[in-house]
């Protein structure tokens, strides 16, 4: 990577990595993806968030563990709602299983060699028995034996060693008051903790099969009540059908955001995290996007939301003196907490028009939409003021407008106040539009 371009996506981190600090993450690594061979590399990005602050919790299943252990004891396994049932034979299969894949996981968290990305980490690892679980019963009439759920998360213990500056393994294996142990699901281990320690972030690896996507694009964010529509229509892989559900109820519960995020992508955990444009799809209790008036605070982030555009010419140049007399006339669109575009409305109410003024959106989020939603947001705000034509004045982006519904009429039409504040040196063409 050249220089300049590891500078930038420094810049871009940035703001990432200061709101992540002291947050607690925790990541659900299943066995599918140990089986792949996919934890040494993820270790050495886990090993990163470490550093940079990031409380980690890393829970692991073994279910292709379990089943190639079975299949090599002769073990007849036998499913019921999806879930394996655990006979005595089955749980010690379940114990090796488990022992095994955690012994793998740890021992790449460990590595610390010279040359390599971990050298001098020193990542500590701590476990204990933070799962306190309790036998499924019986279901539909069948004994579910030693299959289990969470009862109870120790999450004053998880926290006192996250504190300690420990990275926490959960195994998916929970023990019951009277010393019993039972084989759990990792996400409902995964989702649990992360609901009971009020997780930042709760993050699932898929396979790069599994991504949601939607034409041939990877879809980057998702709110609750998409989910349900998405689970409803169906379609989905058998790994995104599993997660999703449990997405869903962590961010109905207090995690703030759940991402699916691939496992056979180099990298990818760091690119979800600490990029605008992610790698995977993000899923959170409410829409992501929301559009607001501006205040007095926000002239700082206009301004530079703003700058690249009036540097090029697409915008007219705006004092700081001007938004702050007009800043009540702008609206802020906002991407997950981030001001990611803008738009005025000045409005003629005695000639029954309003003018659309500086519509910008930040580079990275240009085909995402945005412009349309603000757009849009500006035709209601007009139609309810009783305004009955909007009119634009744009010297390169015509052809956008165009496109919306705005046709080309003379500078005439506008209302007189506007022509006479006309720019005849900047020539902007004018576009209206009938509401």
């Amino acid at each position: 990577m050249l220089s300049r371009e590891f500078v930038l996506s420094f810049r871009e981190a940035a703001p990432y990595i200061n709101a992540f600090r002291d947050k607690t993450f925790v990541l659900a690594v299943n066995g599918e993806t140990v089986a792949a061979g996919r934890v040494p590399g993820l270790a050495q990005d886990i090993n990163l968030l470490a550093s940079l602050g990031a409380r980690i919790v890393l829970v692991h299943g073994a279910r292709p563990q379990i089943e190639k252990l079975a299949a090599q004891h002769g073990l007849r396994q036998t499913f019921h709602r999806e879930r394996r049932v655990t006979d005595p034979a089955t749980m010690d299969v379940v114990r090796q299983a488990v022992g095994a894949t955690r012994y793998e996981i740890e021992a790449a968290l460990s590595m610390s060699m010279p040359n390599s990305p971990m050298h001098g980490a020193h990542l500590r690892i701590g476990g204990g028995n933070f799962l306190t679980a309790q036998p499924l019963g019986v279901l539909d009439g069948v004994d579910m034996l030693y299959t289990g759920h969470v009862r109870k998360i120790d999450n004053y213990g998880i926290r006192h060693r996250l504190e300690a500056g420990e990275l926490v393994l959960i195994s998916s294996i929970g023990y019951s008051p009277t010393g019993e142990a039972f084989n759990l699901t990792m996400e409902e281990v995964a989702t649990q903790a992360a609901i009971a320690l009020r997780a930042e972030k709760l993050i699932f690896f898929i396979a790069d099969d599994s991504v949601i996507t939607r034409n041939g694009e990877v879809v980057s964010t998702l709110d609750a009540g998409e989910v349900d529509a998405a689970l409803e229509a169906g379609g989905l892989s058998e790994e995104a059908s599993a997660y999703l559900p449990c997405a869903v109820r962590a961010t109905r519960e207090g995690v703030s955001r759940v991402h699916l995020v691939s496992r056979d992508e180099d990298g990818a955990l760091l690119t979800e995290l600490f990029t605008d444009y992610g790698s995977g799809t993000m899923v959170a209790r409410d829409p992501l996007v929301r559009i607001r008036t501006a205040t007095i605070e926000d002239v700082g982030d206009l301004i530079g939301l703003i700058a690249p555009l009036e540097a090029q010419g697409i915008l007219v140049k705006r004092s700081r003196e001007v938004l702050e007399m007009e800043i009540g006339q702008y609206a802020l669109l906002e991407h997950d907490g981030r001001i990611c575009g803008c738009v005025a409305m000045h409005a003629f109410p005695e000639s029954g028009m309003a003018e659309l003024a500086c519509l910008a959106v930040s580079a990275e989020r240009r085909d995402a939409g945005f412009g349309e939603m603000l757009l849009r947001y500006v035709e209601n705000q007009a139609r309810r003021r009783g305004i009955a034509r909007l009119f634009v004045l744009t010297t390169q982006t015509a052809h956008w407008f165009v496109e919306r519904g705005f046709v080309a009429a003379p500078l005439s039409e506008l209302p007189m106040e506007r022509q006479e504040c006309y720019n005849f040196q900047r020539r902007s063409k004018v576009f209206i539009k009938t509401l």
